[in-house]
């Protein structure tokens, strides 16, 4: 059997030396703060078009905006869905979308780094600690200050370093340790911003109707139920079928009798669960999130939808199987991960029911 060639990873090593060839070695952790006043105008260059790596960017948004309350800010990214993510936030000014792959779409990508260079800014971001592309827009950025981490992977000179934290894995987090670490706060007690659209009160209830008549149309037993979102769709070695899926999804309706499933059909329009229980679609990645964010609880393995409903607001448990909890894992009140390595569909099941009956005990069975 033939080995696959990683021509990821040689793409990587290729620029790597490209920009130490370029822009010289990787810049030092910085040892002067960043100012804590004068930032009023800050670009964060972000480069990922995955829909989850999106939507862990905003916490970031969240503590600039914390940290400086009258802060415009313009957002460069690779995301196609940028706009629909980050313009319920009042200080996002632009968002600069760069094509998915620029190579195949040289205009499009001069036009959007032109537009970023046409503007002056008190300070430049760069959150990644890997990516060599975001590193170059940071260093063509016209900023006062650039912040990024430092580290074998980075190259150029940049004003603030911040070495890469041990302690700090997860990825909605790190951009915001990197901030702290600049401004010397790093060492406060203080919580992490949770993934977050903004969702206004008219989506909301937008999301309760639209979840309301969904509901309407499948009878359903007496009393109070509690309606759980189920999502079952993943990619790559993340993805399991139907075989997995069912024994779950039994176990865990005799374990909470008094939940009602709704199957979150994914992009492509076609259900997963062979239509056993009421579903809701939509393309609308804003009207999805204000579906989800009217459940009493979301379950799904990790995805791009599993991070939409932590930034919704729902309630999310989230079942790891391959990727890494630490890193990619939901955080904050009501959420919950799931390790499902190696463990039965049954046995993810009673975890899951563990969690909502500590939420809301489950009605006794008749």
């Amino acid at each position: 059997m033939h080995r696959q060639f990683p021509i990821g990873d040689l793409r990587r090593r290729v620029a790597r030396r490209l920009m130490r060839l370029l822009f010289g070695p990787p810049a030092q952790p910085s040892g002067a703060p960043l100012p804590a006043t004068g930032i009023h105008r800050v670009l964060i260059c972000h480069i990922s078009h995955a829909l989850g790596n999106a939507l862990l960017l905003t916490p970031l948004i969240q503590e600039i905006e914390a940290t400086w309350p009258g802060v415009e800010i313009d957002i460069i990214t690779r995301s196609q869905v940028g706009q629909i993510l980050y313009g319920h936030y009042a200080s996002v000014n632009q968002v600069f979308q760069l094509p998915s792959h620029g190579v195949g779409h040289p205009r499009r990508w001069l036009r959007g780094v032109n537009g970023m260079r046409r503007t002056r800014y008190d300070l430049a971001i760069e959150p990644d600690p890997q990516s060599q592309t975001g590193r170059l827009l940071l260093l063509m950025a016209h900023a006062t200050w650039k912040l990024g981490f430092s580290g074998p992977k980075k190259s150029g000179h940049v004003t603030h370093a911040v070495e890469l934290p041990d302690a700090v894995r997860n990825n909605g987090q790190r951009p915001v340790f990197l901030l702290r670490s600049a401004l010397g706060t790093a060492d406060a007690h203080v919580d992490y911003p949770v993934p977050d659209i903004r969702l206004d009160d008219i989506e909301l209830a937008q999301g309760r109707n639209a979840l309301a008549r969904v509901l309407a149309a499948t009878p359903s037993s007496a009393g109070e139920r509690r309606t759980i979102g189920v999502f079952a769709n993943a990619t790559g070695p993340k993805w399991l079928g139907l075989d997995w899926w069912t024994p779950l999804l039994e176990t865990l309706e005799a374990g909470c009798p008094d939940c009602q499933l709704v199957e979150i059909i994914p992009m492509f329009g076609r259900s997963l669960l062979e239509s056993r229980c009421p579903a809701y679609y939509s393309s609308d990645l804003r009207k999805l999130g204000s579906v989800l964010a009217s459940l009493d609880a979301y379950i799904s393995l990790d995805c791009g939808i599993m991070h939409l409903a932590c930034a919704s607001g729902a309630s999310t448990l989230a079942i790891f199987t391959t990727t890494i909890t630490d890193e990619w894992g939901p955080y904050g009140a009501g959420n919950h991960v799931v390790h499902g390595h190696d463990l039965p569909p049954e046995a993810v099941a009673r975890e899951i029911a563990a969690v909502l009956n500590r939420v809301n005990p489950c009605a006794e069975q008749a």
